[in-house]
């Protein structure tokens, strides 16, 4: 609305003020006329270029004359009359076109800058080494922090700004979990920027075409030549479809877990009793459930046991196992 009052203003304005201090006749109102339009145009052009956009362009610009007067003291130090007639007559053409390509070229160029990001790598390429992009939920999830600690994670790892804002956004939510999930993962980023061992950057890139965020992440990383950092199942999909490399901490986890055979003894803390009679429960490191044959009795204690075989289900592995000096066969005691 304030928009269109402006526009009014300087078409119907414009004319009246001229009419009264340039020429109170028709020349005068359709000079008025012509410089309202004049207005309305430029204020067209402002509304569809990013406040960026214009201060670089009118540096260039800037830039542009400045080079152009380098150009002029040059040519009067050559000392030649000629030239410096030649010189003076096309000087305002030349100082024109200087300041036009000075805006253009800062306009078209300066964006660019943010290839520079790919440079947070630059050791790390030549050694072979890729950049990593975090999602949201590697952020959220905190072990990348862990991860990298250990120097598992070669090169750098950066994030687009509009995670950070979904991360404000979540921190600023009016649910306790997202909340707490939001500010965790602007802990989890303070933290990796704090990090020495691994540069740690947050980059000003954005796809304006693309509204899902997370097709914006996946393109970004395709573009940077970067791998994807996430926990999500369809960061993992999109990415297989861009053919982008995606390091998924969840499956690293699985891979991580304890390798453990049948006849294979380890130590095990019986937590609580099993489904079967006489079973005790533990669990290790990972989660990954044990059952232990009778083990009710060592409840709240440390046993030796002997693994008798492994069920792997949706949910995880199974590992049975039996508390050394058991027999096999050996039935339940008697009351």
């Amino acid at each position: 609305m304030i928009v269109w009052i402006f526009r009014a203003v300087a078409l119907l304005g414009t004319p009246a003020l001229t009419w009264l201090t340039v020429s109170k006749d028709l020349k005068g109102a359709a000079f008025g006329v012509l410089i309202g339009l004049v207005i309305i145009g430029v204020e067209y052009v402002f509304e569809n270029v990013s406040l960026f956009s214009l201060i670089i362009g009118v540096i260039g610009a800037v830039v542009g004359i400045i080079v152009s007067k380098l150009l002029d003291y040059s040519v009067f130090q050559i000392g030649n009359a000629t030239l410096n007639d030649v010189w003076a007559t096309y000087n305002p053409i030349i100082r024109y076109a200087l300041a036009l390509l000075g805006m253009m070229v800062s306009i078209k160029k300066i964006p660019e800058l943010d290839d520079l990001d790919k440079n947070i790598l630059s050791m790390g390429r030549k050694g072979g080494r890729n950049m990593k992009v975090l999602d949201l939920s590697a952020i959220v999830d905190g072990r990348v922090l862990d991860i990298s600690d250990t120097h598992f994670i070669t090169g750098g790892i950066i994030t687009p700004r509009f995670v950070v804002q979904e991360l404000h956004a979540l921190a600023e939510s009016n649910e306790p979990i997202n909340r707490a999930k939001g500010r965790r993962g602007l802990d989890i980023l303070a933290r990796l920027q704090e990090s020495r061992d691994i540069p740690f950057r947050v980059i000003d890139r954005d796809i304006k075409d693309v509204n899902d965020n997370q097709m914006k992440l996946v393109t970004i990383a395709k573009e940077l030549g970067a791998a994807i950092v996430t926990i999500d199942f369809n960061i993992n999909k999109l990415a297989a479809l861009e053919n982008v490399v995606v390091l998924n901490i969840n499956d690293l986890a699985i891979a991580l877990k304890p390798v453990v055979l049948p006849g294979e003894d380890m130590s095990v803390f019986v937590m609580k009793d099993g489904k079967e009679k006489e079973q005790g429960v533990g669990y290790l490191d990972d989660g990954t459930m044990i059952v232990i044959e009778d083990g009710r009795e060592f409840i709240g204690k440390k046993v030796d046991a002997a693994v008798q075989s492994i069920l792997q289900t949706s949910q995880g592995r199974i590992i049975f196992t039996r508390v050394k000096g058991k027999s096999a066969q050996q039935g339940p005691k008697l009351p």
